[in-house]
């Protein structure tokens, strides 16, 4: 056992007043650390802050007081047991203690296995309900401590704390602004309702289907449509061809929402909601690689993650109307180099082979999937250098043809307008920079790829 768990171990012992047990960190979780363990005869959930964790997750005591209101308007939430700042306690950090619930979570086997067959046909629906349930939430005592802003300026903010400069995301941000959404009276938005954050019951349960939610410390004040776009976004499908989750349809979901809510919403309001869900995704995964490249918290999977802000720019560019080249990259002449081989490529695909080899054979748990992720980047580098200059080059000459010298002023010029009645030619060029950036950091997201 680690000195790290073994310390755990003690803290929580200290502040549950009991032997703690089974102590067992999970995989997953970009702003939280979460361990399972057992206590008095009891699984229970250990989530935990982590150090450097960006500014878009709340405080955990709040959340602690958002579950325990969820619970009292029906909504599945696992029961909060103890919580605490970390300040004097020992355990270092935010903490809060839950029950364990009995469900799956992992998108994988919710979206794919036999075991989900029946439940996966309804729970679309039966999601909208809960998301009616979670936006009648009484917020009075809370209202104080919830955030509340301007949805595209709170983004913006944050993006422009990064290191990241995406004229694709300005341009759907601007899209938002000329066609805005329909204003509604501000309720309670959970922030992060989607597949991956449900606990799921099989088929065989006793009480099949949607057993909890969770993860909410990115709940705040907002227009209630928010969490219906956020369950939509591609992102959230895992390669299934449903939009509502990778589990059913839009209609669904409006019709769960409908049924608890009186009232459906309308599809056309849904996409603004699913667009502006897309960007903050795209943001969400710059801020992620920020706290990786600003030393706050150095990890190969927030550093990946960063990667991936090319296919919300690709999402967001398809559902503002984009048409994309189709057209395979030109074959790239080798690299010179005086070094010999194996050639970096070659390196790097040895590095990455022993990864998904031997140490992914001989490891279980958080160090198998970061060995995965690890592997994943290399996989990156080595499309990158074969892909050679040629991305770089079309790009520059794309800038020249919009009168602008680089990504920077591009980015400015989209936020500011002045590039409004050039609208096609900047989807356009963005396009196909988007492939391209596409076909290095995961070729499979591209249709007939």
């Amino acid at each position: 056992m680690s000195a790290a768990v073994t310390d755990l171990d003690a803290a929580l012992a200290g502040v549950l007043g009991g032997e703690v047990t089974d102590v067992v960190r999970l995989s997953g979780g970009a702003s939280r650390e979460t361990w399972s363990f057992t206590s008095g005869g009891r699984q229970l959930i250990l989530q935990r802050r982590r150090p450097g964790s960006s500014d878009l997750t709340g405080e955990v005591d709040v959340e602690v007081d958002l579950l325990r209101s969820a619970d009292a308007a029906g909504v599945p939430v696992p029961e909060v047991i103890a919580a605490g700042s970390g300040a004097s306690d020992g355990m270092g950090a935010p903490w809060m203690v839950c029950e364990h619930v009995a469900g799956e979570a992992l998108p994988r086997p919710l979206l794919r296995d036999d075991a989900f067959a029946r439940v996966r046909g309804d729970l679309a629906f039966h999601c909208g309900a809960a998301l009616a349930r979670i936006h009648a939430v009484e917020t009075t005592s809370l209202r104080d401590r919830l955030e509340e802003n301007d949805p595209i300026a709170r983004l913006r903010e944050v993006l422009d704390l990064t290191s990241t400069v995406s004229p694709s995301i300005e341009l759907g941000f601007r899209w938002l602004e000329l066609h805005p959404a329909p204003t509604r009276p501000s309720t309670l938005v959970h922030g992060d309702f989607r597949t991956g954050n449900l606990l799921v019951q099989p088929d065989d349960a006793p009480a099949p289907g949607l057993s909890a939610v969770l993860d909410w410390e990115l709940a705040h004040l907002g227009n209630p449509v928010e969490d219906l776009g956020w369950f939509c976004v591609r992102a959230w499908r895992f390669g299934s061809p449903h939009r509502a989750g990778g589990f059913g349809s839009a209609d669904q979901l409006l019709d769960g929402y409908a049924s608890v809510a009186g009232e459906r919403i309308d599809p056309a309001e849904l996409d603004w909601w699913e667009l502006f869900g897309t960007l903050r995704w795209g943001v969400i995964c710059a801020v992620q690689a920020e706290s990786h490249l600003s030393g706050a918290h150095r990890s190969v999977e927030l550093a990946a993650i960063g990667r991936r802000t090319c296919e919300n720019e690709y999402d967001a560019l398809a559902l503002i109307g984009a048409s994309f080249p189709t057209t395979a990259s030109a074959e790239v002449e080798p690299v010179r180099t005086i070094h010999g081989r194996p050639t970096a490529t070659e390196l790097i695909e040895a590095v990455r082979e022993f990864l998904t080899g031997d140490v992914m054979s001989s490891t279980d748990g958080r160090a198998r999937f970061h060995a995965r992720v690890a592997a994943n980047a290399l996989a990156i580098v080595e499309r990158e250098l074969a892909a050679g200059p040629g991305a770089a080059d079309g790009h520059a000459w794309r800038l020249m043809a919009l009168g602008v010298a680089d990504d920077e002023q591009l980015a400015a010029a989209i936020r500011a307008g002045d590039l409004d009645d050039r609208w096609d030619d900047v989807r356009t060029a963005l396009a196909a920079t988007v492939v391209d950036k596409l076909r290095v950091a995961n070729p499979r997201y591209l249709p007939g790829i």
